[in-house]
C-alpha cells in the first residue's frame, strides 16, 4: 500500500470507521483535499477496502479524480 504510505509520510491522513449511517468507510485526505471516501462492501474484507483506498489515492495524484462513494450512497 505504497500510495497510502507516501500520503501519510507527507503529513496527510486516512480514516477508517463508521460515518453517519455507513458502517465502515475508508477515507484519505491531505491538508487541502479529500482524495477518496470508499464504503466497505457487504462481506468485504478490511484488507480489500485498504487496497481500494490505495488505488484511489494513486488515481487522485495521477488524474485528479476524487472517488466519493460515501456521499453518493446517502443520496
Amino acid at each position: 500500500m505504497r500510495h497510502i504510505e507516501a500520503l501519510i509520510a507527507d503529513g496527510a491522513s486516512i480514516f477508517i470507521g463508521a460515518l453517519d449511517d455507513l458502517e465502515c468507510v475508508a477515507a484519505a485526505s491531505d491538508v487541502h483535499n479529500s482524495l477518496a471516501m470508499l464504503v466497505r462492501r457487504d462481506g468485504g474484507a478490511l484488507a480489500a477496502l485498504l487496497k481500494r483506498l490505495d488505488k484511489a489515492v494513486d488515481r487522485f495524484y495521477a488524474d485528479g479524480d476524487v472517488i466519493d462513494e460515501a456521499n453518493s450512497q446517502s443520496d
